[in-house]
């Protein structure tokens, strides 16, 4: 099953010299063939980098990674998640709801160190990676 990587994920795999929890499941899934990567959360990690040949490296770095194409689909299934998950009291960035609509509407895993992703989950039908048999009906 391919793994949708959230923005939280690729900076601490990033930023840490030496591995986590996190860093060394990112690895894997990469060694797997696994991750997939969309163009928002691309733009995401490659802003606020003011040093040009930093930026650079990084953006020659995540060029290994295509960017999977999002559809007039995913931004309507995004819209409703955003209106679900605010009737029903939970904040989230546009972007948040754009990985889990292309997450859901792929029936990929989200793998994210981002504590939001779990309280999307009460209301939306995704998956997160390391949860997946906490939900009824759900098996990877």
């Amino acid at each position: 099953m391919k793994v949708l990587a959230d923005t939280s994920v690729w900076s601490l795999a990033l930023r840490r010299k030496e591995p986590s929890g996190i860093v060394g499941k990112l690895t894997e899934l990469i060694l797997d063939s696994m991750v997939v990567m969309i163009g928002p959360v691309r733009q995401e990690l490659l802003s606020g980098i003011p040093d040009g040949a930093v930026f650079d490296n990084l953006k020659s770095k995540l060029r290994s990674f295509d960017d999977l194409p999002i559809t007039t689909a995913d931004y309507e299934t995004a819209a409703e998640f955003f209106n679900l998950c605010r009737r029903n009291g939970i904040q989230g960035s546009h972007i948040d709801f754009l990985i889990c609509s292309v997450a859901h509407n792929n029936n990929f895993l989200i793998f994210t160190a981002d504590r939001d992703f779990q309280h999307y989950a009460k209301h939306l039908p995704i998956r997160l990676l390391g949860d997946i048999h906490d939900k009824p009906g759900l098996t990877e």
